[in-house]
């Protein structure tokens, strides 16, 4: 793990990628038809509604670990 000032944030921020796939990993939770959204049934617009919210959860453990990146290379030139 990353020690320092910001190590312990990083380390939370990265748990933002496990939400995806603890919401997805049961499909007996959203196995079903109702409800249906413009026609499509709930079984596939909840998983296509994961595609941009992934994307979305990724963005902060992107920032976090770039910023991180950048105050690593600046403690050794």
């Amino acid at each position: 793990m990353a020690g320092g000032k910001g190590g312990h944030w990083r380390w939370l921020v990265r748990l933002l990628l496990l939400v995806p796939f603890i919401v997805l990993i049961d499909a007996g939770f959203y196995n079903r038809t109702e409800p249906a959204l413009a026609g499509i049934p709930f079984f596939y617009w909840y998983q296509l509604l994961w595609v941009p919210l992934g994307a979305l959860l990724l963005l902060p453990v992107w920032a976090s670990e770039s910023h991180g990146r950048a105050e690593d290379q600046d403690k050794h030139p």
